[in-house]
């Protein structure tokens, strides 16, 4: 074991919670240490959300010690302590018993000894405990060392670890990319060889760590790791396929590259446009054909592309609204203007892609131009485009159903309808004169167009 003293500077608007809980269990004889992630994250600096303490007392008994308690995972040993207006995970040390599903231990068995819960954890940059009240840090797995090495290394064989968990191989990866750590050469080449383990995972918790790994720097570190190991094979075939995949004289890298750079280049605070970055090519191998020139075209790449990626996400379990945000930014990445675009066919795009989905959109361009690794910020079309945009937007035009002066009741009243298709098309056909025309959107002239077009088309044919 070593042990040391480390100036760690906890953030003041939790430390003084923080020392309330250790003394909380030192005064009612107990120890007490911050453990895992948070003391990583303490020693490099890193913002933290989360801090998690481990404790020799039984939960039972660490539920006595607190007025608010939430019994978060109590078979596992894990209590919730509200204080001050923070919420703190609490797990009581333990050893596991075996893992029979590839995820969760069968049993666990309390223990009064630090070491035993240390050994059981992942990774040696989370196995370290720390005592604020003396500074001492606790250390029996190297785990500053790796920190200073900048190294993600299984506390004990990793090819046990990644059997007990099928998680942590991709958690591997995770922190590889949130941290820039390299996994050590032991612990990667365990990850191929546990394979069948990650498969039992659901995809759930596949899809909340992927999250995690676009929400970092730079993912394509982590989507790097992923794919090296045969991880991203398992979940994400479509882009794993990508890798090699030459594309045209206009882009340096493959279709695999120029996607995780992509990715890296859109803000991270927006994880479905990172996620649209990462898949908005991955049409292009489907419809990989050679040109007349003997250089590769991918026509219609993007509505592929769109149809495969609604299949990704529902395989992945995202919710339907992160799936049309995807699919329609991926659907519509591809447009091309021209400065002899009307004022309509611009009402028209802003209609198609959405008035709230635009300034995505752009972003996407910009990240998918920067991934070109030859190019940066939008082309003058572009920009010129977004002027445009902006303009129509002022003179607040019409561009959905919902905003024209006019809706199915008003129809059905002036013209003695019942409810059925003719309403949506005489209500669209509008739609289409006003985007050309927004002088149109008046009430008269609405019902004087509608007068027109039921006379054009009584039966709705």
């Amino acid at each position: 074991m070593e042990k040391m003293n480390l100036d760690i500077a906890i953030p003041e608007n939790v430390r003084p919670a923080i020392l309330k809980v250790i003394k909380k269990f030192r005064n009612a004889g107990f120890e007490c240490y911050l453990i895992g992630g948070s003391v990583r994250d303490l020693i490099l600096g890193n913002d933290i959300y989360d801090y998690d303490f481990a404790t020799n007392a039984r939960p039972d008994e660490t539920v006595k010690l607190f007025r608010k308690t939430i019994p978060t995972g109590i078979k596992h040993g894990t209590v919730s302590v509200i204080i001050d207006e923070w919420q703190f995970e609490i797990t009581t040390y333990r050893a596991d018993g075996k893992y029979f599903d590839g995820r969760h231990p069968e049993s666990v068995s309390f223990s009064q000894d630090l070491r035993v819960d240390i050994d059981r954890r992942d990774f040696t940059i989370n196995g370290l405990a720390y005592d604020p009240e003396s500074g001492e840090l606790i250390d029996y797995v190297d785990g500053v060392k790796d920190i200073r090495d900048r190294i993600i290394r299984t506390i004990g064989d990793p090819v046990m670890r990644f059997t007990e968990d099928g998680l942590r191989p991709i958690r591997a990866c995770r922190f590889a990319s949130k941290l820039n750590f390299i996994i050590e050469e032991k612990t990667l080449r365990a990850i191929p060889e546990t394979l069948d383990v990650v498969r039992n995972v659901s995809r759930e918790r596949i899809r909340d760590e992927f999250l995690k790994i676009l929400e970092t720097e730079k993912p394509s570190v982590g989507i790097e790791y992923l794919r090296e190991t045969g991880l991203l094979e398992l979940f994400l075939p479509e882009l794993s396929e990508c890798y090699n995949v030459s594309q045209n004289r206009y882009h340096i890298y493959d279709v695999y590259y120029h996607s995780i750079y992509s990715c890296d280049a859109a803000p991270r605070e927006h994880p479905m446009i990172r996620l649209s970055a990462l898949l908005h090519d991955i049409g292009k191998l489907p419809t990989r054909q050679p040109g007349e020139d003997g250089d590769f075209t991918f026509y219609n790449h993007e509505v592929i592309g769109a149809k495969m990626v609604k299949k990704i996400m529902k395989r992945l379990k995202f919710s339907n609204e992160q799936t049309e945000t995807v699919n329609n930014l991926i659907l519509n990445h591809m447009f091309h203007y021209t400065d002899e675009w009307t004022d309509g066919a611009v009402r028209r795009f802003i209609r198609k892609v959405g008035l709230d989905n635009i300034e995505d959109l752009f972003t996407l361009r910009m990240a998918d131009r920067k991934g070109n690794g030859a190019r940066r910020g939008l082309p003058a079309p572009i920009e010129r485009l977004k002027k445009r945009i902006d303009h129509v937007i002022e003179q607040e035009n019409a561009f959905s159903v919902r905003d024209l002066n006019i809706n199915g009741t008003i129809l059905m009243e002036e013209f003695g309808l019942t409810p059925g298709p003719i309403i949506g098309i005489v209500l669209n056909h509008l739609l289409e004169a006003v985007l050309d025309n927004p002088e149109l959107n008046e009430k008269e002239k609405l019902i004087a167009l509608s007068r027109e077009i039921l006379e054009r088309e009584p039966d709705g044919a």
